[in-house]
């Protein structure tokens, strides 16, 4: 998937349809002169409705379509005839996809399932016509009900990443050319900070008939949680991967404190991060020998770890290896 096209956030403008006014219409025929009231209900509104769907992985086609409106609801007529309701207009989404108030930041719902659908805002109701005003004191009343109006507003839709694994780390640790070597992805690499501005996703294939979907995610900072770096950007999409695979380099002066500083961003953002199963690859660990390694041991955090290298290829069989067996205990 192309960066470029990889869009995860979108603030769209939504207005639902007005209902249909009810009907003042009487029963009026040759042979019954006092028919009576019979106007019917006019049609609700059109909805604004969320729908799951799995062929998308971004909210690309939402990116310059600003304004949505649903069809308003037709008026009622007479012989009880109900009008016809306004047109839903949909809003196809990826699975992950979270709507929000603009204005309040309220978390309204989030789309888990493929063709499941939640109603963003709904219709006004359509009128009550003449008929249903009638009574033992009123048999003939001369009004009925208006439209209920659609209502308006700027809502968010936010997408986080549905992945089995996702890559935690600092910027350059790896992330990118791991993902690179392991699928078919192709994101940009360089040797400066924040190559990775979009989540990347790629599929790795595993053995002869599995796979698992992997995530490169922006690098994480210190003060992620607070929105410093691309924090908040990155944060939110590893709330939906199943395994994090915190990936920190060789040279890295310390790695057990440099995993501290990570997994507090986490702990930070949300707590219920730190349930999720943790797996360990030390980057670049072509440059180290046996005895180097042995030494590195007593600096490890206490989770399963294997040193990798990505350009050198070393190490990378084990990891999915490791992958797939810490996915099917999740």
């Amino acid at each position: 998937m192309a960066s470029d096209n990889f869009v995860d956030y979108v603030n769209i403008h939504c207005t639902s349809g007005t209902g249909g006014g009810g009907s003042t219409h009487y029963r009026r025929e040759k042979y019954i002169p006092l028919g009576g009231p019979d106007g019917g209900d006019g049609g609700r509104g059109g909805h604004i409705i969320v729908r799951g769907n799995t062929q998308l992985w971004t909210l690309l086609h939402l990116k310059f379509k600003k304004h949505i409106k649903a069809g308003h609801g037709v008026h009622g007529t007479g012989n009880l005839k109900t009008g016809a309701e306004g047109e839903d207009q949909y809003i196809e989404v990826p699975i992950g996809t979270i709507a929000k108030d603009s204005e309040t930041g309220e978390v309204l719902f989030e789309i888990t399932a493929d063709k499941e659908e939640k109603i963003l805002l709904p219709g006004g109701r359509g009128g009550r016509g003449n008929s249903y005003f009638k009574s033992s004191i009123n048999r003939a009343p001369q009004f009925a009900q208006p439209g209920e109006l659609g209502r308006e507003g700027w809502m968010i839709l936010e997408l986080k990443i549905l992945a089995d694994v996702g890559l935690v780390g600092f910027p350059n640790a790896g992330k990118s050319t791991l993902l690179s070597v392991l699928s078919s992805a192709k994101p940009e690499i360089g040797d400066y900070a924040f190559t990775t501005l979009r989540p990347n996703l790629g599929i790795v294939p595993y053995r002869t008939h599995h796979s698992f979907i992997m995530a490169d995610i922006p690098g994480i900072i210190e003060g992620a949680h607070t929105g410093k770096g691309l924090g908040l950007r990155f944060l939110r999409h590893i709330e939906r991967n199943s395994i994090l695979l915190f990936m920190i380099p060789a040279d890295s002066d310390n790695i057990q404190k440099e995993y501290e500083i990570l997994l507090n961003e986490l702990r930070q953002y949300n707590p219920e991060l730190l349930n999720k199963q943790r797996v360990l690859a030390i980057t670049k660990s072509d440059m180290l020998d046996e005895e180097m390694k042995e030494q590195m041991k007593a600096d490890i955090p206490e989770i399963p770890y294997l040193f990798i290298s990505s350009l050198a290829q070393q190490g990378l069989v084990e990891l999915k290896d490791l992958l797939w067996k810490e996915l099917n205990n999740a």
